[in-house]
Protein backbone atom coordinates (compact mmCIF):
# COMPACT_ATOMS: atom_id res chain seq x y z
CA UNK A 1 0.00 0.00 0.00
CA UNK A 2 1.50 3.37 -0.98
CA UNK A 3 2.15 6.07 1.57
CA UNK A 4 -0.65 8.61 1.88
CA UNK A 5 0.80 11.09 -0.62
CA UNK A 6 2.47 10.73 -3.99
CA UNK A 7 5.39 12.69 -5.41
CA UNK A 8 4.06 16.09 -6.29
CA UNK A 9 1.60 16.37 -3.46
CA UNK A 10 3.22 14.27 -0.75
CA UNK A 11 5.74 15.93 1.45
CA UNK A 12 4.61 19.44 0.62
CA UNK A 13 1.56 18.61 2.71
CA UNK A 14 3.58 17.79 5.80
CA UNK A 15 3.52 21.31 7.27
CA UNK A 16 0.12 21.39 8.96
CA UNK A 17 -0.79 25.03 9.40
CA UNK A 18 0.32 26.47 6.06
CA UNK A 19 -2.58 27.56 3.87
CA UNK A 20 -3.04 25.84 0.53
CA UNK A 21 -5.54 26.23 -2.27
CA UNK A 22 -8.34 23.72 -2.46
CA UNK A 23 -9.79 22.67 -5.79
CA UNK A 24 -12.87 20.93 -7.07
CA UNK A 25 -12.91 17.74 -9.15
CA UNK A 26 -12.72 19.83 -12.36
CA UNK A 27 -9.39 21.45 -11.34
CA UNK A 28 -10.88 24.83 -10.42
CA UNK A 29 -9.67 26.67 -7.32
CA UNK A 30 -12.57 26.98 -4.89
CA UNK A 31 -11.03 28.15 -1.64
CA UNK A 32 -8.25 27.61 0.86
CA UNK A 33 -7.57 25.69 4.02
CA UNK A 34 -4.62 24.34 5.97
CA UNK A 35 -2.40 21.58 4.68
CA UNK A 36 -3.43 19.49 7.68
CA UNK A 37 -7.09 19.88 6.73
CA UNK A 38 -6.40 18.84 3.13
CA UNK A 39 -4.58 15.79 4.39
CA UNK A 40 -7.05 14.73 7.09
CA UNK A 41 -10.16 15.23 4.94
CA UNK A 42 -8.72 14.07 1.61
CA UNK A 43 -9.64 17.34 -0.11
CA UNK A 44 -8.92 18.07 -3.75
CA UNK A 45 -5.83 20.23 -4.09
CA UNK A 46 -3.28 21.01 -6.80
CA UNK A 47 0.43 20.87 -7.44
CA UNK A 48 2.56 22.56 -10.05
CA UNK A 49 5.41 20.40 -11.36
CA UNK A 50 8.17 21.41 -13.76
CA UNK A 51 10.16 19.18 -16.10
CA UNK A 52 13.62 20.70 -16.63
CA UNK A 53 15.01 19.87 -20.08
CA UNK A 54 18.42 20.76 -21.44
CA UNK A 55 18.58 23.60 -23.93
CA UNK A 56 18.67 21.16 -26.84
CA UNK A 57 15.75 19.21 -25.35
CA UNK A 58 17.61 15.90 -25.42
CA UNK A 59 18.04 15.43 -21.65
CA UNK A 60 16.00 15.89 -18.47
CA UNK A 61 17.25 16.84 -15.03
CA UNK A 62 16.69 13.89 -12.70
CA UNK A 63 17.15 14.24 -8.96
CA UNK A 64 17.21 12.05 -5.88
CA UNK A 65 15.19 13.07 -2.86
CA UNK A 66 17.00 13.29 0.46
CA UNK A 67 17.09 10.24 2.71
CA UNK A 68 15.39 12.30 5.43
CA UNK A 69 12.14 12.84 3.50
CA UNK A 70 9.09 11.45 5.31
CA UNK A 71 7.62 10.08 2.10
CA UNK A 72 9.62 8.28 -0.60
CA UNK A 73 13.05 9.00 0.89
CA UNK A 74 15.91 8.66 -1.61
CA UNK A 75 13.47 8.12 -4.49
CA UNK A 76 14.08 9.57 -7.94
CA UNK A 77 11.99 12.31 -9.54
CA UNK A 78 12.25 14.31 -12.74
CA UNK A 79 9.80 17.02 -11.64
CA UNK A 80 10.47 20.02 -9.42
CA UNK A 81 7.25 21.09 -7.78
CA UNK A 82 4.87 21.38 -4.91
CA UNK A 83 1.39 22.15 -3.71
CA UNK A 84 -0.29 25.36 -4.84
CA UNK A 85 -0.50 27.78 -1.91
CA UNK A 86 -3.60 29.77 -0.98
CA UNK A 87 -3.90 32.79 -3.27
CA UNK A 88 -1.25 31.43 -5.65
CA UNK A 89 -1.82 30.38 -9.26
CA UNK A 90 -0.30 27.17 -10.62
CA UNK A 91 1.95 29.36 -12.84
CA UNK A 92 3.27 31.21 -9.78
CA UNK A 93 3.72 27.95 -7.88
CA UNK A 94 5.70 26.40 -10.75
CA UNK A 95 8.15 29.32 -10.86
CA UNK A 96 8.47 29.41 -7.05
CA UNK A 97 9.10 25.68 -6.67
CA UNK A 98 11.60 25.62 -9.54
CA UNK A 99 13.59 28.38 -7.85
CA UNK A 100 13.33 26.82 -4.37
CA UNK A 101 14.17 23.22 -5.22
CA UNK A 102 16.69 23.60 -8.06
CA UNK A 103 17.76 27.24 -7.88
CA UNK A 104 16.51 27.91 -11.41
CA UNK A 105 15.16 31.39 -12.04
CA UNK A 106 14.81 33.90 -14.83
CA UNK A 107 12.81 31.50 -17.01
CA UNK A 108 9.05 31.18 -17.35
CA UNK A 109 7.75 27.62 -17.06
CA UNK A 110 5.66 26.72 -20.12
CA UNK A 111 2.31 25.03 -19.30
CA UNK A 112 1.88 21.55 -20.78
CA UNK A 113 -1.09 19.59 -19.44
CA UNK A 114 -3.03 18.85 -16.28
CA UNK A 115 -3.60 15.35 -14.97
CA UNK A 116 -5.13 13.95 -11.83
CA UNK A 117 -3.40 11.71 -9.33
CA UNK A 118 -5.54 9.76 -6.88
CA UNK A 119 -4.36 7.19 -4.36
CA UNK A 120 -6.42 6.39 -1.30
CA UNK A 121 -7.59 9.70 0.11
CA UNK A 122 -5.16 11.75 -2.03
CA UNK A 123 -6.85 13.75 -4.77
CA UNK A 124 -4.45 16.08 -6.55
CA UNK A 125 -4.51 17.92 -9.86
CA UNK A 126 -0.99 18.16 -11.27
CA UNK A 127 -0.42 21.20 -13.45
CA UNK A 128 2.64 20.27 -15.52
CA UNK A 129 5.19 22.67 -16.97
CA UNK A 130 8.47 22.56 -18.82
CA UNK A 131 11.55 24.76 -19.03
CA UNK A 132 14.72 24.56 -21.09
CA UNK A 133 17.83 25.20 -19.01
CA UNK A 134 21.58 24.94 -19.48
CA UNK A 135 22.60 27.00 -16.47
CA UNK A 136 23.63 25.92 -12.99
CA UNK A 137 21.38 23.84 -10.77
CA UNK A 138 21.51 24.53 -7.03
CA UNK A 139 19.74 21.95 -4.87
CA UNK A 140 17.64 22.82 -1.86
CA UNK A 141 19.48 20.67 0.72
CA UNK A 142 16.33 19.67 2.65
CA UNK A 143 14.68 18.28 -0.48
CA UNK A 144 17.30 17.25 -3.06
CA UNK A 145 20.28 14.99 -2.29
CA UNK A 146 21.79 15.00 -5.77
CA UNK A 147 20.89 15.25 -9.42
CA UNK A 148 22.14 14.80 -12.95
CA UNK A 149 21.13 15.08 -16.59
CA UNK A 150 19.71 11.95 -18.19
CA UNK A 151 19.07 11.46 -21.93
CA UNK A 152 15.37 11.08 -22.79
CA UNK A 153 15.70 7.48 -24.13
CA UNK A 154 17.40 6.37 -20.91
CA UNK A 155 14.78 8.13 -18.77
CA UNK A 156 12.01 6.34 -20.69
CA UNK A 157 13.68 2.96 -20.08
CA UNK A 158 14.27 3.68 -16.38
CA UNK A 159 10.65 4.77 -15.89
CA UNK A 160 9.48 1.46 -17.37
CA UNK A 161 11.93 -0.78 -15.49
CA UNK A 162 12.91 0.98 -12.29
CA UNK A 163 10.82 1.03 -9.12
CA UNK A 164 12.87 3.79 -7.48
CA UNK A 165 10.77 6.72 -8.77
CA UNK A 166 8.14 8.53 -6.75
CA UNK A 167 4.82 7.09 -8.00
CA UNK A 168 3.05 10.20 -9.26
CA UNK A 169 6.27 11.61 -10.68
CA UNK A 170 6.70 8.38 -12.63
CA UNK A 171 3.10 8.46 -13.88
CA UNK A 172 3.42 12.12 -14.89
CA UNK A 173 6.62 11.43 -16.82
CA UNK A 174 5.03 8.48 -18.60
CA UNK A 175 2.11 10.73 -19.56
CA UNK A 176 4.59 13.33 -20.81
CA UNK A 177 6.25 10.69 -23.02
CA UNK A 178 2.83 9.56 -24.28
CA UNK A 179 1.95 13.12 -25.31
CA UNK A 180 5.29 14.54 -26.43
CA UNK A 181 7.94 11.85 -26.63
Amino acid sequence: MPPPYGASCHDHLMGGDERVAIYDAQARAVGATTRADVRSRGLWHAAAVVLVRSGDGQSVYLHRRTATKDVYPSALDCWAGGVVAAGESPDECAARELAEELGIGGVTPRPLFTWTFTAGSVRCHNFTYEVRWDGPVVHQPEEVADGWWIPLPLLRRRLADDGTFVPDGRLGALEWFRRYG
